[in-house]
């Protein structure tokens, strides 16, 4: 596949910062700055279309799908990183959020050139990782056009998983592989070509939010409280402990002894309301 790369938005040179290499640091730092505010508003005009994924990845979570992030580069590693945060903050199996990285595991530590250019590959990926009929899969490329990210994009709607994108390129070839599709349009970046950064930083925030309320609206999280984290630091055991505080009303040492006794949130909490004394 073959892109007038002069037609991508996500290439485009900004006029704000065609001088950076000249400015004062705070200039430069301030310059940049702005330009990340910009991120937000993007965010803002594509929150229909996040919210109709979100609720796809809801619905199939709750059908026993899983999600399924493929990237390749800044928006692979993206994708990696908030699928391995899921387990230890909501206790879910590492099996229901996972990333898929062109080049593999390696690409999240150095980067693989060429690995964003094979569809044929992208399609491998999928079915090497086991994605079923009922899955999601949630495409990442910031120029919407990474020839893995389309292959894999592809072979989801072959074997029946719902395909989702995610770029900074509004109306790139992506929307043709996907059900829905989210493209917040950030703007030309501050070194031009790079989106590692405020396409990037969409991307993140974006992720987040996808994968935060798909867990909100499958029944772990309780108010504002991540009842389901797992207890397996120091830090997380005093997360869990003021949690079953906030939520029974009973005093630290009950809450301890319950977290100790019965090992996660939920059961502390059941055992608490059942009478556990500690």
């Amino acid at each position: 596949m073959r892109d007038n790369y002069d037609a991508l938005k996500t290439e485009g040179r900004n006029p704000r910062t065609v001088n950076i290499d000249k400015m004062s640091t705070i200039d430069m730092v301030r310059t940049i700055n702005q330009e990340n505010k910009r991120v937000e508003e993007a965010i803002d005009e594509v929150l229909p279309e996040v919210a109709r994924a979100v609720d796809i990845i809801s619905d199939a979570m709750k059908n026993g799908g899983h999600l399924i992030y493929v990237g390749a580069g800044t928006s692979g590693r993206l994708g990696v990183v908030d699928a391995s945060e899921c387990p230890p903050t909501f206790g879910v199996e590492p099996e229901l959020v996972r990333g898929i990285i062109a080049g593999g595991n390696g690409a999240m530590f150095r980067s693989v050139e060429g690995a964003e250019d094979s569809a044929e590959q992208g399609a491998s990926a999928i079915d090497a990782d086991g994605v079923a009929a009922g899955d999601v899969v949630v495409g990442i490329s910031a120029s919407g056009r990474a020839p893995f990210v389309l292959g894999a994009l592809r072979r989801a709607r072959e074997i029946g998983a719902v395909p989702i994108g995610l770029n900074c390129n509004p109306g790139s070839v992506m929307e043709e592989y996907c059900d829905v599709t989210v493209s917040p349009y950030v703007g030309p970046e501050v070194i031009s070509g790079s989106t590692r950064l405020k396409s990037g930083t969409a991307q993140k925030l974006i992720l987040n939010i996808f994968s935060t309320c798909a867990m909100i609206r499958t029944g772990r999280v309780r108010s504002n409280l991540m009842v389901n984290v797992r207890p397996s630091n120091e830090k997380l055991v005093e997360r869990a402990t003021r949690i079953i505080i906030e939520l029974s009303g009973c005093e630290r040492k009950t809450a301890a002894a319950a977290l100790e006794k019965f090992g996660d949130v939920p059961a502390a909490l059941d055992a608490i309301e059942a009478g556990f004394k500690a």
